[in-house]
């Protein structure tokens, strides 16, 4: 039973009421305070005030201060008038009881509408806040482009240039080859006219001809330009064909290409949100780049939106476990990590990469907790798949060290 407060005070004006509740030596973070038109309630465990004002006042302009153990309720009356009593005189408890209930209704109609309005205040922010960036990430985008169109330009110019220089070359190397022809038609012909002069004359030019002009060799024309077809043996993977896992091969591309196409656009999120908003390739790179200026929860959420547009995709888990890490939410990384170890079956050379950062982070989540032996199974999993990476060897080395540190000798 409640031990109610009587020892309070109160002063008026024509407007205005001013109530002091003692709080009895009760602490101020324990005290609940309910203010309606015509209802007042402290609730101080184990003290109770109530008030039932003899007239309505505007609770949306009254105040609650606590300070120096005591609450000073500041009320504005609807009219203006002095009152002969604080409360209510000889009021059935009835009606008691139903202003009562009235005041907790209202209280618990307020509360609802301010939650309300403090959720579609932080969704608006939200919104700007995504907007904002995608404004400034359009900024850069268009920056980007612009620079990749001067030098895209820039190289077509100079690739007409190159072209120019080629054709000139080439027409020069032409006139060359013509000229030289001409050369040697005309000392065929000299040649030939050798031949019918008189002997004395013959022996005679002939001699000046061999003291004049050296002999020369008559060249075969170049051989015709050709080309043969050769056909290579089509690889998707580096591998050679004798060492691959082409039916594991197959089932890892197949389920990659099933994963691209595994889009869920039924989501009520997706109402304000443009086309390229909806990609989840898109919203990875974005959660990357937050990522990447250290804003895990921003990038947490760009990867949250992206898993519910498509859970197939591995890299999405693997790159928000990296975020949960940051954040130390160490379960949920681990989650996040064994996920993409589910989805980045069956192991293929193309998915090993990933495959050691998923068993890396897990690992890493498990030490984290403290749980060094499956930690350190993780991190041998991780030299499996790649046994020369040395630091993931240097860090499985640490565990098994402190595994040892701390399991008593037998």
């Amino acid at each position: 039973m409640p031990l109610l407060i009587k020892d309070y005070t109160w002063t008026q004006t024509e407007s205005m009421i001013y109530i002091t509740v003692p709080l009895k030596e009760a602490r101020a973070g324990k005290v609940d305070i309910l203010s309606a038109d015509e209802y007042l309630k402290v609730s101080a465990p184990p003290f109770l005030f109530e008030a039932f004002l003899s007239a309505p006042v505007d609770d949306s302009k009254s105040a609650a201060k606590i300070g120096d153990g005591e609450i000073v309720f500041t009320l504005h009356k609807r009219e203006g008038a002095i009152w002969e009593h604080l409360v209510l005189q000889n009021v059935e408890k009835e009606n008691l009881q139903n202003i009562r209930q009235n005041a907790i209704l209202k209280a618990q109609e307020n509360a609802l509408k301010e939650a309300e309005a403090k959720a579609a205040k932080k969704k608006a922010n939200e919104k700007y806040a995504l907007e904002t960036i995608m404004k400034i990430e359009e900024d850069q985008r268009k920056k980007i482009e612009e620079i990749k169109e001067v030098e895209r330009r820039r190289a077509a110019e100079e690739l007409e240039r190159w072209k120019e220089k080629q054709r000139i070359e080439a027409e020069h190397k032409v006139a060359q080859q013509k000229l030289e022809r001409q050369k040697l038609e005309a000392e065929k012909r000299n040649t030939n006219g050798v031949k019918d002069l008189p002997k004395s004359d013959t022996q005679t030019g002939t001699k000046t001809a061999q003291s004049k002009k050296p002999l020369v060799v008559s060249l075969p024309p170049p051989r015709s330009a050709g080309t043969i077809q050769i056909n290579f043996t089509p690889r998707v993977f580096p591998t050679a064909l004798r060492e691959s896992l082409v039916p594991e091969e197959e089932e890892w591309l197949k389920k990659q290409a099933d994963a691209g196409k595994a889009l869920n656009n039924d989501l009520s999120e997706l109402k304000d949100l443009t086309e390229e908003e909806k990609n989840p390739e898109w919203l990875k790179e974005k959660g990357n780049k937050l990522f990447a200026s250290q804003n895990y929860l921003a990038a947490v959420n760009a990867y949250n939106l992206a898993i519910k547009l498509n859970s197939k995709l591995p890299s999405l888990f693997l790159n928000r476990a990296a975020c949960h890490l940051k954040l130390r939410n160490l379960h949920k990384a681990i989650e996040d990590s064994s996920r993409a170890l589910e989805l980045l079956t069956p192991p293929v050379p193309d998915n090993s990469e990933s495959r050691v950062k998923a068993h890396i982070r897990r690992g890493t989540a498990f030490c984290e907790l403290e749980l060094y032996v499956e930690g350190l199974q993780d991190y041998d999993a991780a030299l499996k798949i790649n046994p020369h990476n040395k630091t993931v060897a240097a860090d499985a080395e640490k565990i098994r060290q402190v595994i040892q540190g701390t399991v008593p000798s037998s």
